[in-house]
């Protein structure tokens, strides 16, 4: 990883210009941020006391607006997780000024100089935040993990936690965390490849802020504890859904199955990039044994992300099962409230379902229009993250216009072709006279505009 050449500040002008473009806003409202103080304020007689269990929290380890909080233990051959949410919605009423605020922003939106909440930092990252310095209301879920890897959802309370540690991907070892952690993402995973799932995350590029308040453009990296500690939430999720299947309620994540022109153009890139798949096997298992820390595996692995459909919300509808492909199971995301929207209202109804209470009507209301906001929400969300490394990427490139690099095509779309520069964590897209995937090409950098965050590169 090497620092961004900036020497002229183009990368900061450029990410104002971004947060300009796709009208961030710069603040909350007054009346925002005076109906969170009011709320921080809240106590929560009615949860029951959890403080004594060791929950703990893994996280980046610069994050402040942490969601979960975990305690792991056994029951006979089962697991147990013990999965604490924070309790977004005990201090948001539905309806009032924060709620409205964040019904407009969707979900937080990360940039490298900072991100642009989705509820005033005294909410997500105070009060509402599971950090360890103090009590904190939480939704705690019991879920039930069998030797199989098969969940059930136990029990769904409203409690106070008090984490024990902050740990972090990068700094976290064996011994901080529970005994059974790593065997219960074992039984998870076993399980997805027991039902066909294909969860498979390519690398992704992204800017990060150095110590020395310089920035630098990098795939970012998945140890092995963020992999494990992503099994969590999927189970958490994966028996929250069920729940509310079974109870005809709740907002879903679903995702198509890939079609024939998908998977004949994810034959082809694995062709170009010189990796066999075999007729007889299925998509499915292709992508669990691809290793995103090979280039051309990794190629093919953006290649699979990019030919299918896209993720998207939907309630529940009386005789459809929602299902997600690639989780190979009908699927919500729920435990994310302080970032996502939608997950505040999942929660409430899970939280309902589970005590033999009636949904909200606010919240059955809700899962009608989230599918829509959220979208818009993700789109955006996803805009803001491509103009950042479009950005990063120029500014980089803008002190090498004249040099020669050796690249290899990825992907082609109708908007060109897509080549992996070798030895740099960049991505660019190059009009060349028909291109084929997996080609080598030797490009010429001919000009590179961070105010347009926009490179030119042409046939070496």
């Amino acid at each position: 990883m090497k620092a961004i050449h900036d020497h002229a500040h183009a990368l900061a002008t450029g990410l104002a210009a971004i947060r300009e473009q796709y009208h961030l806003p710069q603040a909350f409202p007054p009346a925002v941020l005076e109906e969170a103080e009011r709320a921080a304020k809240r106590t929560f007689p009615t949860h029951r006391d959890r403080s004594d269990q060791p929950f703990v929290t893994l996280d980046p380890t610069s994050s402040t607006d942490l969601d979960q909080a975990f305690a792991i233990e056994s029951s006979g051959s089962d697991i147990l997780l013990h999965y604490a949410i924070a309790d977004v919605a005990s201090f948001v009423d539905p309806g009032g000024t924060i709620d409205r605020e964040a019904w407009a922003r969707g979900e937080t939106v990360y940039l490298p100089d900072g991100k642009v909440g989705l509820y005033p930092p005294i909410l997500s990252e105070g009060v509402a935040s599971l950090l360890p310095d103090g009590p904190r209301p939480a939704v705690v879920f019991t879920v039930r993990i069998d030797p199989a890897g098969a969940v059930k959802l136990d029990a769904v309370e409203r409690a106070i936690i008090r984490s024990r540690a902050k740990l972090g991907y990068a700094t976290v070892t064996p011994e901080q965390l529970p005994g059974e952690f790593f065997e219960l993402a074992r039984r998870i995973a076993a399980n997805e490849a027991s039902r066909g799932a294909s969860r498979v995350d390519p690398p992704q590029q992204e800017v990060v802020e150095l110590p020395d308040g310089s920035f630098a453009l990098q795939f970012r990296t998945v140890s092995e504890a963020e992999i494990a500690n992503a099994a969590l939430s999927l189970a958490a999720n994966m028996a929250i859904a069920d729940t509310l299947y079974a109870h005809h309620t709740g907002l879903f994540r679903v995702m198509p199955d890939p079609d024939k022109r998908a998977r004949r153009r994810v034959a082809e890139s694995a062709k170009a990039l010189g990796i066999d798949w075999p007729k007889e096997e299925s998509l499915q298992d292709l992508q669990r044994r691809l290793n995103p820390n090979d280039k051309a595996q990794a190629a093919l692995m953006l290649a699979i992300r990019r030919s299918g459909a896209h993720a998207a919300y939907e309630a529940y509808k009386d005789g459809e099962r929602p299902w997600h492909w690639a989780m190979a199971a009908t699927y919500v995301h729920a435990t994310a409230p302080l970032r996502r929207l939608a997950d505040r209202y999942v929660i409430e109804a899970a939280h309902a379902v589970a005590n033999g209470l009636s949904v909200p009507e606010y919240a059955q209301q809700a899962f009608r229009e989230l599918p829509a906001a959220m979208a818009k929400a993700d789109a955006k969300a996803a805009q803001v993250g491509a103009a950042a490394v479009e950005l990063a990427e120029a500014v980089e490139l803008q002190s090498r216009v004249g040099q020669t690099f050796d690249g290899q095509v990825t992907d082609i779309d109708q908007r060109g072709a897509r080549v992996q520069l070798c030895g740099e964590a960049i991505i660019i897209r190059v009009s060349l006279n028909a291109p084929a995937i997996g080609d080598r090409l030797r490009l010429k950098l001919v000009a590179s505009d961070p105010a347009q965050r926009r490179t030119q590169f042409v046939l070496a």
